[in-house]
């Protein structure tokens, strides 16, 4: 469940030429790992992870179509069925990239940039050829060039960062994971992968839990992804088998007994008039509104009651929940704090999976259901009412736990195992800076 009400008061890259790409590849091997493209032919996959890493950086208030990366051309979903066969090729690859020594690690304490003179520029560039994002012959020395801003902003996208072209601390961190604890991650990733790329219908939504992030899929293309919000480590988003079945608009909020308990109770013996704030009513059994004067909060009486948050701007789903049937009581949402899908770390829920721009997947949701096009999903937002709208078919739906995939267009992705379940020591925790 979502723990919202807590939380409420709180392109320029550069291109190599294909000769001397193909130069690193024949003296190392390990490029074939990397992104580097030719100076003429863009990549399409490469500005799409970018785009969608530097365009979360908006405001609380930001809600555009922009915000939904539409991939610009044929783009692979994290689980389409060649998944795991890139995957465990790439394995060979790090298999070779450890046998030669991995890669060296970066020192810690200086944030570099470009333009920047320094000792740890050198290391960094062979830390970025060995990967394979930044060409061997690209230049050398301890300046921060250009073609090594470009290639530390395609590792920011290949692991989920922030792309601005600078190592601060997360960067840093990620850098330095081993190679060998990225090639394990690989292993233990081409295993569920091999589970989960079955039959998975014509149309679907996946959500990757420690990618924090959502994809709409139809004839094994992505329609559009969406950056997400989803749960924190002591409060983990499960994994899921469903279908999408329901949208409610402009809905209540239904405060769990957990979030009453853990969050609730507490906010309220620090700050009176809270529920009065955002709008939340207290029931008691029979259905009476209670005042909040009326519950002694320094007592476990709240949870005997039932919350109800108003709909409107302050209520904790937005103006959106995505309903689908699931033993652990979870949905996906809308959400006011629209300045968390700006974070690297989007850990933040209790469960529940808020949804950037989820106008966009509403309206991809309901393209088969009569009358709701665009326009009128705005125009119900817009007046504030109630309104249940069933899908004309449910749509299949995945959450699913991938830390470490490549798909067939050379992109290797990482992601910081979130939730300790790959069972490896040495992954980067973006939690801590």
């Amino acid at each position: 469940m979502d723990d919202e009400v807590k939380r409420q008061t709180e392109r320029p890259t550069g291109r190599l030429s294909r000769r001397s790409f193909l130069g690193g590849l024949a003296a190392g091997g390990a490029a074939s790992v990397g992104l580097a493209r030719t100076a003429s032919a863009r990549d399409p996959v490469l500005d799409a992870l970018i785009d969608q890493a530097q365009s979360r950086n908006f405001g609380q208030g930001f809600d555009s179509a922009s915000r939904t990366i539409h991939m610009p051309r044929a783009s692979l979903p994290t689980l389409d069925p060649s998944t795991a066969q890139t995957t465990e090729t790439a394995i060979g690859r790090y298999e070779g990239i450890v046998a030669r020594g991995g890669w060296p690690a970066i020192p810690a304490g200086n944030t570099l940039r470009l333009g920047n003179r320094h000792p740890h520029v050198p290391i960094l560039r062979e830390r970025l050829s060995v990967s394979g994002d930044l060409d061997p012959n690209a230049g050398a020395g301890d300046i921060y060039d250009s073609y090594v801003e470009a290639a530390v902003r395609r590792f920011q996208a290949r692991h989920g960062l922030t792309v601005d072209g600078v190592t601060r601390n997360q960067t840093l961190r990620a850098l330095n994971v081993p190679a060998d604890v990225r090639l394990s991650q690989l292993r233990t990733n081409t295993v569920r992968l091999r589970a989960l790329t079955g039959k998975l219908g014509p149309r679907f939504v996946v959500c990757n839990i420690p990618a924090a992030q959502l994809e709409a899929i139809e004839g094994n293309v992505v329609v559009s992804r969406h950056i997400a919000v989803v749960g924190k480590p002591d409060r983990p988003s499960p994994d899921i088998r469903s279908r999408i079945f329901e949208i409610n608009f402009n809905p209540y909020w239904t405060v769990p007994v957990s979030i009453v308990r853990k969050d609730l109770i507490p906010r309220m013996q620090s700050e009176p008039d809270y529920l009065t704030k955002y709008r939340i009513r207290i029931f008691d059994r029979r259905g009476d509104e209670l005042s909040p004067q009326q519950v002694n909060w320094f007592s476990n009486e709240a949870v005997n009651y039932l919350f109800k948050q108003d709909p409107g701007e302050l209520n904790s789903l937005g103006s959106i929940r995505i309903n689908f049937h699931n033993k652990d009581g979870v949905y996906m949402h809308d959400t006011p704090l629209k300045n968390l899908f700006g974070e690297d770390f989007r850990f933040h829920s209790s469960g529940c999976v808020r949804v950037q721009n989820v106008r966009e997947l509403v309206n991809w949701l309901l393209a088969d259901t009569k009358g709701w096009s665009r326009k009128e999903i705005d125009q119900v937002i817009k007046s504030g009412a109630r309104e249940d709208v069933r899908l004309s078919k449910p749509v299949p739906l995945y959450w699913v736990y991938v830390t470490a995939w490549a798909t067939s267009d050379g992109v290797v992705q990482f992601r910081d195992d979130i939730y300790g379940r790959d069972g490896l020591t040495g992954s980067v925790d973006l939690s801590r800076g």
